[in-house]
């Protein structure tokens, strides 16, 4: 894998023509080569990165927290985490040499998926019903936060602790009511199992209270103050990549299949297509551009955090997105 990646980062050398000098810029991300993943590929596919000076190689993860010690470690400069994974990580670890730099998912994909014909439509309709959830879940561990904010009685709710392979199939089969998961990872794998899009119901639960943010592109912080340009400039060249696979996500999709040959296309298409709606191009994002944060909404994510985790710290938002490094120049106005 490691070395079709590699490939298609020396095709984006080859753009930016002779006598350019290339900083080599790995980047870690959370998971596998799937649609959600297609910007980065559009920027190398493209030559943003290029343009920028930068040579860079993309490597799949295996989870929210796996690229956060990558970077901290300078294994890697970036990286792609789940944000409170990475607060929590920078808690734990106060003098780790990493944060936030721009916030890619502005709404996290934690949801409740359910099926209608099961009862699930709103929040509250979980009460006397089963609940799948895989105990390592992220959105699972955000559920006592969505209970509370939507009034749940939660000693109502049985909850069922399920596999992630058996967490969709169990809901198809209708031995749940309803699982925590990422919105449009379990939603695809239940149709896909044969239950129509009519009734599936997909809770957001950004759409329910939930102030957290999502996925966060991530920088080591030495790296950062040595190559603020470079760091800019791969900032830059990502929001580039994102307006093009808003343009044309078919096209985003074509530019992985040579790194993952085995893809499922109108699977990553259509992927790529629920992420991009519910959790990239949001109204905010379209308003304010890519890339920031509303101060506000991110204190008061970190006092949802802390209903389901004990800070051994003060938490402080400085520590854990530094904005400095966003373009200027008008390429965070993504439509």
């Amino acid at each position: 894998m490691l070395k079709r990646v590699a490939i298609a980062a020396v095709a984006g050398i080859a753009l930016a023509g002779p006598g350019l000098a290339q900083t080599h810029m790995p980047f870690a991300l959370d998971w596998q080569f799937e649609g959600p993943a297609a910007p980065y590929f559009m920027a190398i596919e493209n030559g943003h990165f290029a343009a920028e000076g930068l040579s860079v190689e993309i490597s799949a993860g295996q989870g929210s927290l796996d690229a956060i010690p990558k970077v901290a470690t300078g294994a890697y400069p970036v990286g792609f985490a789940d944000t409170a994974s990475l607060i929590k990580f920078l808690d734990q670890n106060p003098d780790a040499p990493v944060t936030g730099v721009m916030m890619f998912y502005d709404k996290p994909s934690f949801a409740i998926v359910g099926r209608k014909s099961l009862g699930i439509e709103q929040p509250k309709d979980l009460e006397g019903r089963i609940l799948g959830a895989p105990p390592p879940d992220g959105a699972w561990a955000q559920f006592p936060v969505f209970a509370a904010e939507n009034d749940i009685d939660v000693d109502q709710v049985t909850i069922e602790p399920v596999g992630f392979p058996t967490r969709e199939p169990m809901l198809a089969e209708g031995q749940v009511a309803a699982v925590t998961g990422f919105s449009f990872t379990s939603f695809l794998n239940t149709t896909r199992l044969g239950v129509p899009e009519d009734d599936m119901t997909v809770l957001l639960m950004a759409d329910y209270g939930l102030d957290l943010y999502g996925n966060v592109i991530i920088a080591n912080t030495n790296f950062a103050r040595d190559n603020p340009e470079k760091l800019t400039g791969f900032l830059r060249a990502i929001a580039k990549g994102l307006q093009d696979t808003v343009n044309d996500p078919q096209a985003g999709v074509a530019a992985m299949v040579a790194n993952n040959p085995a893809m499922d296309t109108d699977l990553e298409v259509r992927r790529l297509e629920l992420a991009l709606r519910d959790n990239i191009m949001t109204d905010w994002v379209r308003e304010n551009g890519l890339g920031g944060i509303d101060d506000a909404r991110f204190e008061r994510s970190l006092e949802q955090l802390a209903m389901t985790y004990d800070f051994e710290n003060e938490p402080d938002a400085s520590r854990y997105f530094d904005g400095s490094y966003l373009p200027d120049d008008g390429s965070l106005s993504v439509q």
